[in-house]
C-alpha cells in the first residue's frame, strides 16, 4: 500500500533557446538555474529547496521537446502577481489570462519567450 503524498514530483518546460528562456524566467522569477546534460538534452535546472513545499523541474532543450500553448499548464507561485506579469510581457512574454480572483486567490497566465503557456497564482 502507499503513502498519500502529492503526486506531482518534476517538471520539464521545452524550450528552442535554453539560453533566451533562462534570461527570460531568472528576469522575471529572479530564478538561478543549473545547467547539465541529462540524457542527452540541455537542461537548466530550476531551484529546489529540501524540505519545503512545491516541486522544481527544469526548461529542457531537444528535439523531443516541443513548446506550446495546448499541452499541461504549470503554475509559478509570486509573491506580486501584477509585477511578475508585468515582467514577463516586458521581457518577450505575451499575457494569455489576464489577473483574475478565482477566489483561491489571484491567477495569470503568459506565454514566455519559447511558445509555452505558463500561470501564475498568488495567494489572498
Amino acid at each position: 500500500m502507499s503513502h498519500p503524498s502529492n503526486p506531482v514530483i518534476y517538471f520539464e518546460i521545452p524550450v528552442l533557446d535554453i539560453d533566451r528562456a533562462m534570461v527570460f524566467y531568472k528576469t522575471v522569477f529572479n530564478f538561478e538555474f543549473n545547467r547539465e546534460i541529462i540524457d542527452h538534452y540541455e537542461m537548466a535546472l530550476f531551484p529546489f529547496v529540501d524540505g519545503e513545499s512545491g516541486i522544481s523541474g527544469a526548461l529542457a532543450k531537444g528535439d523531443i521537446y516541443k513548446p506550446t500553448v495546448e499541452g499541461v499548464l504549470i503554475y509559478f507561485k509570486t509573491e506580486n502577481i501584477e509585477e511578475s506579469m508585468k515582467l514577463a510581457s516586458t521581457n518577450g512574454g505575451q499575457m494569455l489570462y489576464p489577473i483574475t480572483d478565482n477566489g483561491i486567490g489571484l491567477v495569470g497566465e503568459f506565454k514566455d519567450t519559447e511558445g509555452n503557456r505558463i500561470a501564475l497564482f498568488q495567494s489572498k
